[in-house]
């Protein structure tokens, strides 16, 4: 049986991808896992393909084992798998709960590896891996600290992982979108009691973001993506730039609110 597998698929980019890849990469089931199970019921009557509902919570550890323990029971072929499960928070580094920003690194970086290497020996050539990372992996993001640092590992480790599997045929691609607006914000703004984060200079549709990496995911050799020539010219700039002048230029940008009303629900 061939299929795909995607995490953080109840809501958000995750949803898109669901949504989307059946016109990517043909396969027998999809395999949605997120933690909302009334929310992946819903995805069976959008998608063309089957989909089979997965209620994981990826921040513990018997989720892991249940999803290994399905695997080793039905013994797929893994044609694509999107760990697009994450969250993060907005705020200064005294705001946000020491457990909050634990539980980021749990979901963000330990999730997204422990998936991948359970999944892997499912895999055969010709299979992808695309993680879903952000712009914020580019360089350090005051008030957005330890989500930011958790997607710089997201980035590193998508690219090398990409190089070690090249010789299996498997081929791992990091997307890193800008803002785009998801259910994301409403975890983000929960601890922004002060309005550390108020500035998002450019909004993105998820679906046009899904888009994008999907063709970059099958149609190039690109290790990671980027969508938007506005984002992709910023991710140039921070390559060159002092990242202290980075900083400065964020944090300056937060004192005026932009592009910030009806992002929560």
């Amino acid at each position: 049986m061939n299929i795909a597998i995607v995490t953080g698929a109840s809501s958000g980019m995750g949803r898109e991808f669901v949504l989307q890849l059946p016109g990517y990469v043909q396969v027998d089931e999809i395999w949605a896992i997120a933690r909302r199970e009334s929310a992946l019921e819903s995805l069976k009557q959008e998608v063309s393909v089957p989909v089979r509902p997965i209620c994981l919570d990826l921040c513990e550890t018997s989720s892991f084992e249940a999803f290994s323990q399905l695997l080793e029971q039905e013994k797929p072929n893994v044609k694509l798998l999107v760990n697009a499960a994450g969250f993060g928070k907005f705020g200064t580094c005294t705001k946000i709960p020491v457990a909050d920003e634990c539980r980021m690194i749990d979901l963000n970086c330990k999730a997204l590896l422990v998936m991948t290497r359970l999944t892997i020996p499912y895999m055969q050539p010709g299979s992808h891996i695309l993680q879903l990372d952000s712009l914020s992996a580019f360089q350090p993001v005051p008030y957005i600290t330890t989500y930011g640092a958790t997607k710089a590992f997201v980035l590193s480790y998508s690219r090398a992982m990409n190089r070690e599997l090249k010789e299996k045929g498997i081929r791992v691609m990091a997307m890193n979108p800008g803002w785009v607006k998801t259910e994301f914000f409403n975890h983000a703004f929960q601890t922004n009691g002060g309005g550390e984060v108020q500035y998002f200079d450019r909004l993105y549709e998820a679906k046009d973001v899904v888009t994008t990496g999907l063709k970059d995911l099958y149609r190039t050799n690109k290790d990671y993506s980027v969508h938007g020539l506005p984002v992709r010219t910023q991710v140039r700039l921070v390559k060159l730039l002092p990242h202290s002048l980075v900083m400065n230029i964020w944090q300056n940008q937060q004192k005026k609110a932009k592009n910030n009303t009806g992002l929560t629900k």
